[in-house]
């Protein structure tokens, strides 16, 4: 049996990359961070620049110098992801378009599932919470105006980034289906759909900004009335990720990177049930990097 009527893999791996960062509502949210430099495996542990920051000074006569000093934060490339499929004469003889729909969606659907679910635990880091009107967020002053239901407590979460000096761009809310479905019955949401700003990533992307934040939906984010939706700037949180070789022996493999991910595709043949295979896989890390750069939306219970 052969494999050349496969599609390449080199085309397979950019399909399978451009498809995850598609299908994916965290990766273009977050800091990501990317080195040529391999890796030994799951669990080892890297060392990533965290952005520099720099104070903006009144000119008196004299310029005071400010070093550019970048901190760094050790990240634990933890998460191997790996989807090895079977591959038969059928799926050997579909063109690239069809590959593409019956195979390499799929499973970049579940890849980025997972990816998603992952970089969302750095929810787990926050302590700072809006959603809940009269309360006021761990560490700040100022009262909580709105509850969770209704969107307008983005201006609450928005007054807690602002406290923290978050810059004002690069804000993100992701919310769960139910804070979504109770929002999207709001004029403000319903008036931006009604105008079709539904734009890129048009599954998530819920139409206007929210008092300085671009707002998505993700199925990730769980829990019904409990759940707990997340605001947050791009600087709050790092995706890492580092290459993973070819394998010896692998005569069809190709890796391939793009904005600071990268995707592995190999081919093989499984001697003891006979079949073609085809893995997918890619190794990362998530770190929280400013837990006072986000704020949890939450009911409170």
């Amino acid at each position: 049996m052969t494999t050349n009527t496969f599609v390449k893999p080199s085309v397979v791996a950019k399909m399978a990359l451009a498809n995850l960062i598609t299908k994916s509502v965290m990766l273009p949210l977050v800091h990501r961070d990317y080195e040529e430099e391999f890796v030994q495996g799951a669990g080892d542990t890297v060392t990533v620049r965290k952005p520099a920051t720099f104070v903006s000074q009144e000119f008196t006569g004299t310029v005071v110098p400010q070093n550019v000093t970048e901190s760094s934060v050790a990240v634990v490339l933890n998460h191997h992801r790996d989807i090895t499929i079977n591959i038969g004469a059928k799926e050997r003889a579909l063109d690239i378009k069809d590959f593409q729909e019956q195979v390499i969606t799929p499973a970049m659907e579940a890849h980025a599932k997972a990816v998603d679910q992952d970089i969302l635990t750095f929810r787990n880091d926050i302590v700072q919470e809006v959603g809940t009107n009269g309360s006021t967020p761990t560490g700040l002053s100022g009262t909580n105006e709105w509850d969770w239901t209704n969107p307008r407590c983005m201006i609450d979460a928005g007054r807690v980034l602002d406290q923290r000096d978050v810059p004002e761009s690069e804000r993100y809310v992701v919310l769960g289906s139910t804070t979504s479905a109770k929002w999207l019955g709001d004029d403000i949401l319903a008036k931006a759909s009604d105008r079709g700003d539904i734009r890129g990533r048009a599954d998530a992307y819920l139409g206007n900004r929210l008092w300085g934040f671009e707002p998505y939906k993700s199925n990730n984010v769980t829990g019904g009335d409990s759940e707990i939706s997340v605001g947050f700037h791009r600087t709050a949180v790092a995706f890492v990720s580092r290459p993973l070789m070819i394998p010896e022996g692998a005569a069809r493999a190709e890796y391939v990177t793009q904005g600071g991910i990268g995707m592995r595709v190999v081919y093989g043949y499984d001697i003891s049930t006979k079949k073609d295979e085809i893995s997918l896989d890619l190794i990362y890390g998530v770190k929280t990097l400013d837990a006072k750069r986000a704020v949890l939306i939450t009911s409170g219970s």
